[in-house]
């Protein structure tokens, strides 16, 4: 049976006190906070002490704005202006509400700022999807050292989470809409500033957050994943097809690659951990793409506790079409004028390199925001334990669905003065919300699409 949890706040900061890690479900006392002091996906209702973090009333939906499948997302709050700047020079004053990679991101580029805008709770899923969050609470558990997750669909796995994996399995199942297609535009910015759009469409099922289903109506897969390069034209063509396994002991991962060139489709089981990522110029691994996916077989993972912080949210201006990627992708770092930070808890979560085992990083500090189970943040170490790579995930809710979707993401490899910005879609069309079945992502489908 889980250990009780206990919270307490310190210095500004929520504590954990955690004992030994378990896979176990919790009890029905505990399950029974979810709606109540607990959101019903699990993170703290009430604000904070000071009021800088508010309560949480339900998020933006369907009703929050007008929205028609091709049109932009509008930002619920035009009129919000930055509170205050985090710079070179004050960063000091708040180094307890931010990430070792954030500090070194402010005492590296003296153009390097963080905008903080009053915390908005803007997170919302379906109804659906909260009873079965609820249900999991009391069904879902890990099996084989935390690679099979048991018992568990539609909602989050482990709402009340008591150890580091289960955190990470619940970024990897949140809500994310159910079937949709998606313009990834990708820039690998150079010490200069020059960068070339690497542009990719991507279509997806999230087949795990279906309502009225059994975990054994999965078939053991969670997502399927197409990923078509459209640009340059150099790559054009080339798709990449991933099944990816609830149960990764039972099955790992299915992926393919089809090649234009050969017009030729082949398994790809490189496909995975820290084997580069499409169009990355060696900026991204494939495990770092929606900041972390697949196994998590290779890391010893710690669930340091929960803490505030200021993390990218809501960044719907990031997002908007009035902006080319020339605007928002600059030497050194994003345009920081178009993001936005707010103060809000998140899981801190170490991961640790198990000896063994190999990837190019020895160690990953996640910062997960606990109203929608997104990864915020990534602190990345080499193995020289030195800070590598900071990785950011900008964010904002699409409320006609409503879902949390990305909307730009950047690795800053701090040895090298590159970056990698990804998940943008200024210049293409909005995410558009669509019909897939499971047939549409069956490998002999592929070379009919490739030709489209």
């Amino acid at each position: 049976m889980r250990r009780n949890t206990l919270f307490a706040i310190t210095g500004g900061a929520l504590i954990l006190a955690l004992a030994s890690p378990s896979w176990a479900k919790v009890p029905a006392a505990e399950a029974n906070k979810l709606g109540k002091e607990l959101m019903p996906t699990g993170g703290i209702k009430a604000g904070n002490a000071d009021g800088s973090i508010p309560a949480w009333t339900g998020g933006l939906d369907k009703s929050s704005e007008p929205y028609t499948d091709g049109d932009r997302l509008v930002n619920p709050w035009p009129q919000d202006k930055p509170k205050f700047f985090i710079t070179q020079e004050n960063a000091s004053q708040y180094k307890d509400k931010l990430s070792l990679g954030q500090l070194e991101m402010l005492s590296r580029y003296d153009s390097y700022k963080i905008p903080v805008y009053e915390t908005r709770r803007s997170f919302a899923a379906p109804d659906f999807f909260y009873k079965a969050t609820k249900k999991n609470a009391l069904e879902a558990y890990l099996d084989n050292d935390g690679e099979s997750m048991k018992d568990a669909v539609t909602g989050i796995p482990f709402p009340i989470p008591g150890s580091g994996k289960e955190v990470i399995w619940n970024h990897k199942t949140r809500y994310r809409g159910r079937s949709l297609t998606r313009y990834n535009n990708q820039a690998a910015v150079q010490q200069s500033g020059a960068f070339t759009i690497y542009k990719l469409k991507e279509d997806a099922r999230f087949t795990y957050n279906f309502p009225n289903q059994k975990p054994e109506d999965l078939n053991n897969i969670i997502t399927y994943f197409m990923q078509k390069t459209l640009a340059p034209t150099r790559q054009a063509g080339g798709i990449l097809l991933v099944h990816e396994t609830m149960d990764q002991v039972k099955e790992a991962r299915r992926a393919w690659l089809y090649n234009s060139g050969q017009r030729r489709l082949r398994r790809a089981p490189n496909v995975a951990y820290d084997n580069p990522g499409t169009g990355s110029d060696g900026l991204r691994t494939n495990d770092q793409l929606d900041t972390y996916n697949g196994a998590t077989d290779r890391y010893n993972w710690k669930l340091i506790g929960k803490r505030e912080m200021y993390i990218p949210y809501n960044s719907y201006e990031l997002h908007s079409d009035k902006y080319k990627y020339s605007d928002i992708v600059q030497q050194g770092h994003l345009n920081q004028d178009l993001t936005r930070y707010e103060l809000h808890r998140v899981w801190e979560v170490d991961a640790t390199l198990k000896e063994g085992t190999s990837h190019t990083y020895k160690r990953r500090t996640f910062y997960v925001d606990e109203d929608s189970w997104s990864v915020a943040l990534v602190d990345i170490y080499d193995k020289r334990d030195q800070l590598w790579r900071v990785q950011e995930a900008h964010w904002a809710n699409a409320y006609f669905e409503p879902a949390v979707m990305p909307v730009c993401g950047t690795i800053y490899d701090l040895q090298a003065n590159r970056y990698l910005a990804m998940d943008m879609a200024n210049e293409d069309p909005e995410i558009i919300r669509t019909d897939f079945d499971a047939e549409y992502f069956n490998p002999s489908n592929v070379k009919k699409l490739a030709g489209r």
